[in-house]
């Protein structure tokens, strides 16, 4: 099978599916995982090995293909206005719509159904080859995953000063999700940081990010 061209279509998938980026990470986080432990929290040290260990949490992972699903209307008002009205109370943007677990989930998993059936479809194709299986596992917020270092390693963005990944298009306003496979896809290339001495999602930030 061409995963060259299968890592191509799951871009062009993904984007059908409503997606605003996807890219493709390898499982080495050993520099994360050191980061980690500097602000873990409590109630998530339980599985700090394995954030940082993709492999243990779905064995046979050596890809991980991650998705970025953008959550701020275009026509949305202007945030610093918003906040500024003392009269109002605020509820994030990401909690007016749907419960985004189940829409990332959903879509994550047509994803998945597709690549299926590409692989299914290629050995059909194939003489004499038999159907190749694939194991895999889509995440989002549901396990011990470092969404923002595969995102970052597969080139959605960067990790800005407040933590969260960071793109020049949508700031820092959308979802990540994962599917954790063993296909042997190529990898994206990540992009540079932008921030430079740019603090701005902190000051805007009540509590300091």
């Amino acid at each position: 099978m061409d995963f060259s061209q299968l890592a191509r279509d799951i871009v062009i998938w993904g984007q059908e599916l409503g997606f605003a980026e996807l890219g493709i990470a390898d499982t080495e986080l050993s520099a994360d995982e050191a980061r980690l432990g500097a602000w873990l929290m409590d109630y998530m040290a339980r599985h700090r090995g394995r954030r940082a260990r993709p492999s243990e949490v779905v064995p046979g992972t050596i890809r991980v293909i991650t998705a970025r699903l953008d959550y701020l209307p275009r026509r949305a008002k202007d945030p610093d206005d918003v906040l500024s009205d003392s009269r109002k109370a605020y509820i994030s943007r990401y909690a007016l719509g749907r419960d985004y677990h189940k829409v990332m989930r959903q879509r994550l998993q047509q994803l998945a159904d597709r690549i299926g059936n590409a692989i299914r479809s290629s050995a059909d194709n194939s003489v004499g080859s038999s159907a190749r299986t694939w194991r895999y596992r889509a995440f989002t917020d549901s396990a011990p995953v470092l969404e923002v270092a595969l995102a970052a390693k597969a080139g959605l963005g960067w990790r800005g000063k407040h933590t969260l990944l960071l793109t020049r298009d949508a700031g820092s306003f959308f979802f990540l999700g994962e599917i954790y496979t063993d296909l042997p896809l190529p990898v994206t290339a990540a992009v540079s940081a932008h921030c430079g001495t740019c603090r701005a999602c902190l000051d805007i930030c009540p509590t300091g990010a």
